[in-house]
């Protein structure tokens, strides 16, 4: 594998495969105290906050009986698309190729990022508690972070797919073997939960000496870290240098990786096999805008933009929208999904 991999190494190659061979190798309970002085540095986590309240889209039950009907389908859309592409891809041996390997494990991603805020919204949208434990909120806050890094990073595997099945065909099994395929999806969960581990554990040692009302639907790393009571600056700093690594670097080696393989596309002869070429790449393109474009925003700009209303609806969009259109965007371009699809149609069928 090391031999083959090397020839590519040379002028001209763009790819990101020194990094990806790098990669490869947590009763709303705030106590008012008759004392007007609160002490911000209790023994345990240097705050007297226990628990957090979140306050979510509405506080009208009316409103929210509706949002609770319209998320809880959206949920659940997005669950069954992305278990239905898992499902298929596993079923048909004629997926069982590098780049369905990765469609199912960036689907298995999406389902574990929406749920793990979604079915507590659900459940806040409906109850008139929306208290959120100090240690359930760092875990959702690690988790959620966890998966959103883990997919920044695993775009750029997904990219190197495509430029070496366009770039490299012949040699696309060879160079894409199994083993690397495990090792670089081994490499991308390890990182994003490493990388999220040093975020949270920053947010939730800062001092919180109230009040304890989160403007938002979940735990999210700049909505919690607003409450603290303490210049967050340094926190702020740290972060953003976080976000360049994970976030601006994995969009560079993207982007790099496209440039050679729209160049690589461009001296195809025929229309077809360029149109071809095209929509394969246009499905990552689409779906990598639509989670970037969001994340750049939420984590990469000042604290003094910080908008809980708005920074609520974009959320929204990456955390749900996201994880929705995904199958949506892979399948309904895809014919071999599709054909898929119409064979397990057709076999239930014939069995039934």
């Amino acid at each position: 594998m090391g031999s083959s991999i090397e020839k590519l190494e040379g002028p001209g190659f763009l790819c990101p495969y020194p990094f990806l061979k790098s990669l490869a190798s947590i009763t709303f309970s705030f106590s008012f105290s008759q004392d007007p002085t609160v002490s911000m540095f209790p023994a345990s986590n240097h705050s007297s906050v226990t628990e957090f309240v979140l306050l979510g889209f509405s506080s009208d039950p009316t409103t929210n009986r509706i949002l609770f009907i319209i998320f809880l389908l959206l949920y659940l859309c997005s669950v069954l698309g992305n278990g239905l592409i898992i499902i298929l891809i596993y079923l048909d041996s004629h997926l069982h190729t590098p780049m369905y390997f990765f469609l199912s494990i960036l689907s298995l991603l999406d389902m574990g990022y929406v749920t793990t805020t979604m079915p507590q919204m659900l459940v806040h949208l409906l109850s008139s508690s929306k208290i959120i434990s100090f240690a359930g909120c760092w875990m959702q806050m690690y988790v959620f972070g966890a998966l959103g890094l883990a997919e920044c990073i695993f775009f750029v595997v997904m990219a190197y797919d495509r430029y070496v099945a366009i770039c490299f065909p012949l040699r696309y099994m060879l160079i894409l073997n199994w083993d690397l395929c495990v090792r670089l999806v081994v490499g991308t969960w390890a990182s994003g939960f490493f990388f999220s581990l040093v975020h949270t554990i920053f947010t939730m040692n800062l001092p919180f000496c109230g009040p304890n009302i989160v403007n938002h639907y979940f735990c999210e790393g700049p909505s919690v870290r607003s409450l603290s009571c303490m210049d967050t600056h340094l926190i702020e700093m740290v972060d953003f240098v976080m976000s360049i690594f994970m976030v601006l670097v994995p969009l560079s080696l993207i982007l790099a990786s496209y440039v050679r393989i729209t160049m690589a596309i461009l001296k195809i002869k025929s229309t077809q096999g360029r149109y071809k070429a095209f929509s394969t790449c246009a499905s990552h393109l689409i779906v990598v805008t639509l989670f970037y474009a969001p994340a750049i925003y939420i984590y990469m700009r000042p604290n003094s933009s910080y908008s809980p209303e708005r920074d609520k609806q974009i959320s929204l969009f990456y955390n749900m929208f996201t994880a929705l259109l995904n199958p949506v965007v892979y399948s309904l371009r895809n014919k071999d999904i599709k054909a898929a699809f119409i064979k397990v149609v057709m076999r239930n069928r014939q069995v039934w």
